[in-house]
């Protein structure tokens, strides 16, 4: 008698079709092969047990059984020691006085791996491999490179790259032919393809896209905040400039000098910044009917803190004594705490609009 058994040493019959084995008899296996390509139309092991099943019909001169075993998820011995029960099981149940011989089918090494397990229990005829014809030809690989390449995310990052790459050497020779040195083209396309390769993978492009939409919403809804973004970018833009040219003003000797230097001409100009943005904000959410008498701290904060950084700053540099500075220390102090106690007053007898939910 020859037994045409089917392996499935990861149990994808039991944990994805829910069937229990050891199957044994043809309308069974099918049944279950029928299951298993249902709930997983991807896995191999359905392509087992067809092929069990049509190996079991094209011998018609002696009697034949057909028969699916699984072992674990985990595999290994445990898998093993699994699939070695249900054979026992399967030779106990049929009932002949003949010798049974084994085919086994399966899809790969991995579930090869159980073979000496079956030998110790019945002769191996033979060992079948299945192997999917459409996943090794050229025509499965261009509809999956084409499925990857239609994706845009996949796109980009794999295009983009090898674009860069594909034009350094004629950007390079025209740039030989302009007189432009090919060593600086190459840095470029160097720097440009660093830096994206740097925004993949941080997904700071995510981030880019987001800020990019809200200022487009921004834009057609009218919001003040744009435009104060717009001006406290170029504060800020014009306080690193009035930082260094304060830096080099003044001789300094350690990283706290350079420090308080940098902080004393650039200050004044990151407040002015924080003003305007905070302005715009407080702007937006009056329209929005979202506004509160809290958010009215914000500029008052940021000119506290201003004060107090400046007169620091000109301390260490011996621009200004300690009695200015003790002052101004205090004033900022007293500014921010007058201003949250009044604010917070007036938001108790007049309150605003309350936030949607």
């Amino acid at each position: 008698m020859l037994l045409v058994l089917c392996i499935d040493l990861d149990d994808d019959l039991g944990r994805k079709a829910g069937v229990e084995t050891p199957v044994v008899g043809r309308e069974r296996v099918e049944h279950a092969a029928v299951a298993l390509a249902t709930a997983d139309p991807e896995d191999s092991d359905s392509n087992v047990l067809f092929e069990g099943l049509h190996i079991h019909d094209e011998i018609g001169d002696e009697q034949v059984e057909v028969a699916a075993v699984t072992g674990v998820e985990s595999g290994g011995v445990a898998a093993n020691r699994k699939v070695g029960n249900e054979i026992d099981q399967i030779l106990a149940g049929l009932a002949t006085a003949e010798e049974i011989r084994a085919v086994v089918v399966t899809d790969g090494a991995q579930d090869e791996s159980v073979i000496p397990v079956i030998r110790s229990r019945l002769p191996i005829d033979g060992v079948r491999r299945v192997v999917v014809r459409q996943a090794q030809n050229l025509e499965s690989m261009y509809y999956t490179m084409k499925q990857v390449l239609d994706d845009p995310e996949t796109r980009g990052t794999i295009l983009v790259p090898l674009g860069i790459l594909l034009l350094i050497y004629p950007l390079a020779e025209t740039a030989a032919q302009l007189g432009v040195p090919g060593a600086a083209v190459f840095g470029v396309l160097s720097a440009l393809l660093g830096l994206y390769v740097l925004f993949r993978g941080l997904g700071l492009e995510r981030v880019i896209d987001e800020g990019v939409a809200r200022a487009r919403r921004g834009l057609y809804a009218g919001r003040v905040m744009v435009i104060t973004t717009v001006v406290a970018v170029a504060l800020v833009a014009v306080s690193v400039v009035r930082g260094l040219g304060t830096l080099d003003a003044h001789t300094t000797v350690n990283a706290v000098e350079v420090l308080a230097a940098f902080t004393v001409g650039s200050v004044p100009w990151v407040a002015a910044a924080g003003v305007t943005s905070s302005l715009g904000r407080i702007t937006d959410t009056y329209l929005a009917e979202r506004f509160r008498w809290r958010y009215l701290n914000a500029p008052v904060y940021v000119v506290a803190i201003a004060a107090v950084l400046h007169a620091v700053s000109g301390f260490l540099l011996g621009e200004v004594g300690l009695s200015y500075t003790a002052i101004a220390l205090t004033a900022g102090t007293l500014l921010g705490l007058v201003s949250t106690l009044a604010f917070a007053v007036v938001e108790s007898r007049f309150p605003s609009t309350p936030e949607p939910v």
